[in-house]
This record gives structure tokens, sequence and C-alpha cells, in this order.
């Protein structure tokens, strides 16, 4: 069993990640180092919302940064945090099944 301390700590990466811009940018950078201009011209949002959203991730340690020029350029600092993307979606696919034997199943 973890420690609370550790639990927490697990806690406040999974909330970094628990929105879906967030989600969304992990997501873009999984292929590789994107320029901030990049990544912001993938959403329709403010520049300082894009700006709020990569600082969450950047201070739970899931992205990293560094100037290039004028421009700053973003990666994923553990590419492996998608891996979880792919748990989730097996969440996700198991509840539709269930739902699904529940509705042909009553």
């Amino acid at each position: 069993m973890i420690s609370f301390q550790e639990a927490e700590i697990r806690s406040s990466i999974i909330k970094a990640l628990a929105h879906p811009v967030r989600l969304m940018i992990v997501d873009l950078l999984q292929s590789g180092e994107k320029q901030f201009s990049e990544i912001n011209s993938a959403f329709q949002l403010d520049k300082s919302t894009i700006s709020k959203h990569l600082l969450v991730l950047k201070e739970a340690g899931i992205v990293s940064s560094r100037k290039d020029g004028h421009d700053m350029i973003y990666k994923l600092e553990v590419p492996c945090v998608t891996d979880f993307f792919g748990c989730v979606t097996a969440v996700i696919e198991n509840n539709i099944r269930r739902q699904q034997v529940c509705l042909f199943n009553p």
C-alpha cells in the first residue's frame, strides 16, 4: 500500500491532467517538441489561457520548456504519461461494454 504522502503526490499529477485542454496539449506533445505558437494555434483560446494550462503541466513536472529565440519550445518531460491515456480508454471501453450488457440483458 502506498503512503498517504505518495497518494497526495500522485493525486496532484492526476489533477494537473484533469482538464480537457491540458489532456489535448499532452496528446499534441506526444509527437515531439512544439513551439508555443503551434500549441496555441491548435486551440481557439487566448494565449494567456494556453499559457496558464502549460504552467499547470509544467509545475506538475509533466512538460518542460526552453527558450528558442522569441518562442518557447515545450516537450513532454516524461513521455510515458501518455500510457495513462491507454488505461483511461480501456476503462471507457469496459464501461461501454458493461452498459451494453445491461441494455441487452435486463
